[in-house]
């Protein structure tokens, strides 16, 4: 008698996700480019179609149907944000365009109010640019001073050298969870600890480690904490900051207009309470209502399956990478990665450039990224000007990495053979 396979977590949700069924140049397409955005569900899909068709309103400024309906969809996402973080308050959960709008939010709002000559922000050599150039705004314009942790030998982030380097004049260390090109998740519980015993603030860009495993905000005790939409799911053009409720009502206005008011005279001007005192004009409804669909969809998943499911993908993307002997990948292996790695892997080939490698694999219809991925300086400490990045999702499959390998192989053989 032949055993029927068991059905794998991709197996189960790849029907939600009409854009995988497709071909690309003749070939099935293989995503591979999520840590860059990820595909959307069906519920997601059709939450914007239902949004449009039936309920488009302005919020909170009507009391006809329409409007009710939209601000009660619009609010319940961020009831939905709350909970899945862990956030103790729905008020404590503010909608930004993106997590690069929520940093500059908190640069704006709070860097550029509480620094001053000589205060130190710390952050790490591994930061996105979005997580860089607020800082130096706010360096510039103060006088506070960046320093930055290296990468230990596993070229993961340096904890021991973070204790050396935070001081009474530390007042904000500003931390990517999870990097988008070494795949290591940093620990941020720690760095928090350590961080508040000297009285700073902590800010976790966690646009990587939202969508792939679960995350509480309390737990981690962090200050400030940043998403995007689109790599969990969910639309583009929204994403969400959280903030501890009484560092968020000290922090001043980052837009004036319309909806963060309380009362407006011709020369003066008094705020909403949070979470709208940071939500000026009109918000984007229908992204942020097709965010919390987004949400139910990975609520009802479960952020522990898909974390488990996505570690034993990338513990097999790493075994075949690491049988091509002219593969170099950047960051941990799975086997020595501590708190455990993300599902990517970037990586370089010889001398090929990343670009001639993402645009021959695109032939054969496998999509992955290349270049620097908003990460210049750590390129540089890398000393390689770019890298090819495949990074997974739960809806990725062991069979997808097989296409990936095969048409890797063939195009190293195609540079001079070497995939062997």
């Amino acid at each position: 008698m032949t055993l029927a396979k068991e059905k794998t977590l991709a197996d189960q949700v790849r029907a939600d996700f009409p854009i995988l069924h497709q071909e690309v140049n003749g070939k099935p397409l293989v995503y591979f480019d999520n840590a860059a955005t990820s595909q959307k569900p069906l519920l997601v899909i059709n939450t914007i179609r239902d949004y449009y068709e039936q309920y488009n309103s302005n919020v909170h400024r009507g009391v006809h149907i329409l409007s009710a309906k939209a601000t009660d969809a619009y609010e319940a996402t961020r009831d939905k944000l709350a909970a899945f973080i862990g956030a103790a308050s729905r008020q404590e959960i503010v909608f930004t365009r993106n997590a690069t709008e929520a940093i500059n939010l908190v640069a704006y709002c709070w860097g550029m109010n509480n620094l001053k000559r000589g205060d130190e922000i710390i952050l790490s050599v591994m930061e996105h640019h979005s997580n860089l150039v607020p800082w130096h705004f706010v360096a510039s314009k103060t006088g506070a001073v960046l320093k930055f942790v290296d990468l230990a030998p596993e070229e993961t982030f340096d904890l021991e050298q973070f204790k050396k380097l935070v001081s009474d004049k530390t007042k904000l260390v500003s931390i990517v969870h999870v990097s988008n090109t070494l795949g290591c998740i940093n620990p941020v519980k720690e760095i928090c600890e350590i961080a508040h015993k000297y009285g700073a603030k902590v800010l976790i860009d966690a646009c990587q480690s939202v969508p792939h495993m679960p995350i509480n905000v309390q737990q981690i005790d962090c200050d400030w904490l940043v998403a995007s939409s689109h790599k969990m799911c969910g639309p583009t053009g929204i994403g969400f900051l959280y903030g501890k409720l009484e560092l968020l009502r000290s922090m001043p206005p980052f837009l004036g207009g319309g909806e963060m008011i309380a009362d407006v005279f011709l020369d003066r001007s008094t705020y909403a309470d949070l979470p709208h005192k940071f939500e000026a004009g009109t918000p984007a409804i229908c992204e942020a209502i097709a965010l919390g669909a987004a949400v139910d969809y990975l609520n009802s998943i479960g952020m522990d399956k898909i974390y488990a499911y996505e570690s034993e993908l990338t513990g097999y993307l790493f075994e075949q990478l690491g049988q091509i002997p002219s593969i170099r990948i950047y960051g941990p292996l799975p086997k020595i990665a501590g708190l455990g790695r993300a599902a990517l892997a970037a990586f370089t080939a010889g001398d090929i450039h990343a670009s001639d490698l993402s645009t021959l694999l695109d032939q054969e219809g496998v999509a992955i990224r290349s270049g620097h991925h908003c990460t210049q300086p750590l390129h540089r400490h890398l000393m390689t000007s770019s890298t090819a990045r495949a990074s997974l999702s739960f809806y990725n499959t062991r069979e997808e990495i097989d296409i990936f390998i095969k048409a890797l192989k063939e195009t190293l053989d195609f540079f001079g053979g070497l995939s062997s």
